[in-house]
């Protein structure tokens, strides 16, 4: 069951992430919740390297969208999406 929640959640980061970087129209369902869960370990290990420690839901949340923003900045400078 906790997979479940993981994939939705993974979603949710994915969907606001590509809300915020302007490439929603070109991902999917799936290309969200790919880019939400490799964002969200992006995230916590680059707040890890600086030393954050996120405790509490907000705070996790933010790092996971974080995450998964600096993702698809990655994945544009190497051609994957295009900006819009």
């Amino acid at each position: 069951m906790s997979w479940i929640i993981s994939l939705a959640i993974g979603g949710l980061v994915g969907w606001l992430a590509s809300l915020a970087m302007k490439t929603n129209d070109q991902m999917g369902c799936i290309a969200n919740v790919l880019v939400g869960i490799g964002g969200s370990l992006l995230g916590y290990l680059v707040a890890g390297l600086l030393g954050i420690a996120p405790t509490g839901g907000l705070l996790r949340f933010v790092v996971a969208v974080g995450g998964a923003v600096l993702l698809i900045a990655i994945l544009r400078v190497l051609g994957l999406f295009r900006k819009t």
